[in-house]
């Protein structure tokens, strides 16, 4: 009987109590997920040999913007008609004190080939002290992807505020120039375009 990815199997130990796993670690094909990475980095490496030049690939970059004053920096960059590349993912948070290291990690860990967390200025903060625990999430955050032995490029910390869209717009700009100087992230996974 073939088993799907997170299907449930039960099975009787020695003992005689019911025993029950998930196979959530299989990928559907039967392969545990180091394996499957390694597929994906060859597959990766055929790409970029047929013919895809390291400048013709697109960073996939994931950023978290405090609502009050980043998010709004974005917006104002794009009612301005600034000029940006089509690298960035913004997801919106209403405080980049909100930004726990998991939701970095974690789109790192999906793919992502840079994270980055953006905030309001200090004392600009609408929750009093939110950066100023994202500026010691970060710190945290540094240390942890050295030992993970990626990048320090692949996150990153900016303080916007909510009339700053042409400083947001060059830093759209020198973000995606900076990861595709470090190439794409190994945990790389296809992102729907």
């Amino acid at each position: 009987m073939k088993q799907r990815q997170g299907q449930q199997r039960s099975a009787v130990n020695g003992s005689g109590t019911k025993a029950v796993c998930f196979l959530t670690h299989l990928n559907g094909k039967g392969q545990m997920p180091s394996e499957e990475a390694r597929g994906e980095e060859e597959e990766r490496k055929r790409e970029m040999g047929k013919g895809k030049e390291k400048g013709d690939w697109e960073p996939k970059i994931l950023a978290f913007c405090c609502n009050w004053c980043s998010y709004a920096g974005a917006d104002a960059a794009g009612l301005e008609r600034r000029q940006m590349p089509p690298t960035f993912r913004v997801v919106r948070v209403m405080c980049s004190g909100r930004i726990d290291p998991a939701f970095v990690l974690l789109g790192l860990l999906e793919g992502a080939d840079a994270v980055l967390m953006t905030g309001c200025h200090f004392g600009d903060c609408h929750y009093i002290d939110g950066n100023y625990k994202a500026r010691n999430r970060y710190e945290f955050l540094k240390e942890f992807v050295d030992e993970l032995g990626l990048e320090p490029e692949r996150i990153g910390l900016r303080w916007i505020s909510a009339s700053e869209g042409p400083i947001f717009a060059e830093m759209v700009r020198e973000v995606t120039e900076n990861v595709k100087k470090v190439g794409p992230s190994p945990f790389r996974r296809r992102w729907k375009k």
